[in-house]
């Protein structure tokens, strides 16, 4: 069956002023659809058409460079969309906020260290809160759309994201990327990471 652009849960307005609809409209209907189109050319008449994402992406061989842009764009995109949410962002809770506490300290050093791992991405890419089955978090970031179920990247299983490609904010932020990372922040979904984090540890 072949790979969907999923529907977003909200509108693209739903995140203003933190990302607006112009941006995120041009980002879910243009690039992941994009990405989507061309996973399914990537995988059609192959074995690896009727693997799920995750299985695709944790046996890739990274040489591919057509399969891995466009299922690590694909993947990326998915986790991004479901990560953030109107009325959410602020330090979390619970479960979630203990993790956190525990590998970074707290959750303003966690802010500190997702934002440099978001900042120093050099060009196109992405930062990640990755978790593995005894529920210990890493801070890591990967090139253009790498990530972290990929040979060679750290092999935990990424439960929240940020995308530092341009596209994700420069109708409005321009060349402000740290402005743009500051406001992510207003806008992630704790109860989706934490509900991640549950399913992974």
């Amino acid at each position: 069956m072949p790979f969907e652009l999923p529907k977003l849960k909200y509108a693209y307005s739903a995140l203003e002023p933190n990302i607006d609809a112009k941006t995120m409209e041009i980002h879910h209907s243009k690039h992941h659809n994009g990405y989507t189109s061309k996973l399914n050319s990537a995988v059609g008449g192959t074995p690896m058409e009727n693997k799920s994402i995750d299985d695709i992406l944790k046996s890739l061989d990274m040489s591919n460079n057509a399969l891995r842009n466009n299922a690590g764009g694909y993947y990326n995109h998915n986790l991004f969309w479901e990560v953030i949410g109107p009325n959410c962002g602020g330090a979390p809770t619970g479960i979630i906020a203990n993790a956190i506490n525990k590998a970074f300290g707290s959750y303003e050093d966690f802010k500190k260290s997702f934002t440099m791992a978001a900042t120093s991405r050099f060009g196109s890419g992405w930062a990640w809160l990755c978790a593995d089955s005894n529920g210990n978090l890493e801070i890591c970031s990967t090139a253009n759309q790498d990530n972290p179920l990929m040979p060679g990247e750290c092999g935990k299983t990424p439960i929240l994201c940020i995308d530092v490609w341009e596209h994700a904010y420069y109708l409005n932020y321009q060349n402000r990327r740290p402005d743009y990372i500051n406001a992510f922040f207003n806008v992630i979904n704790w109860n989706e990471v934490e509900k991640r984090f549950k399913v992974v540890s």
